[in-house]
């Protein structure tokens, strides 16, 4: 069935987060590293923080609950102030006539302050920011709220995103298509979801 929607993800989908990563988490990897306990595993925890949720990196590595409090307060008190480059194959994504619209976990200023830097307000039917300090909503939570809202069938939309483990699985436990969307070609043997590399690879999933 031709689809009517599609659901994507932000965070190093529509623009790489290592572009504005160093100069927007220079005070958190400050505050994370300023004791040296985990200065040995420094280029795996930015790398990390670069792919996914600070709760859940911080649960990973752990960091225990005074450090992982007060980078959930720095955090949450972070924008970003500068434009930003989405990646250049997004303006395919821009010419597709279908509703869109954008589901993303993280803390509500800074996401928000991405997705105005980016200017893309206007790309999307509606916006969603699933975050995680404010509400126990999860992106499936909002994946059946985008159904029922708007009456699409689970056949009807598209899961577009980078995360195996977020909005991808989400959208598998649905039933609803996926695609991974490998950009940064970090999944280049995944084999249980259709993967794309590039936005004009998009068209043949619609």
């Amino acid at each position: 069935m031709p689809k009517k929607a599609i659901i994507f993800d932000l965070d190093n989908t529509i623009y790489p987060v290592h572009s504005i990563g160093d100069t927007l988490f220079a005070p958190l990897f400050n505050l994370i590293f300023q004791e040296g306990n985990f200065s040995k595993q420094a280029t795996q925890i930015k790398k990390e923080i670069m792919r996914r949720p600070f709760q859940y990196v911080a649960q990973q590595f752990g960091f225990g609950e005074a450090l992982t409090k007060a980078g959930n307060a720095l955090l949450q008190q972070t924008v970003y102030a500068g434009p930003i480059a989405p990646f250049e194959d997004y303006s395919f994504t821009q010419a597709i006539k279908l509703d869109k619209f954008l589901v993303t976990t993280g803390y509500t200023q800074l996401q928000q302050s991405k997705i105005d830097g980016m200017k893309i307000n206007d790309d999307f039917k509606a916006i969603y920011i699933v975050d995680p300090q404010q509400s126990s909503l999860t992106k499936k939570d909002v994946f059946l709220s985008i159904i029922q809202t708007y009456g699409y069938t689970i056949t009807e939309l598209l899961v577009v995103g980078d995360d195996l483990h977020s909005e991808i699985k989400a959208a598998h436990e649905l039933g609803i298509d996926a695609v991974l969307y490998d950009r940064l070609q970090l999944h280049t043997n995944e084999q249980s979801f259709p993967v794309i590399t590039h936005f004009n690879q998009l068209e043949k999933f619609l």
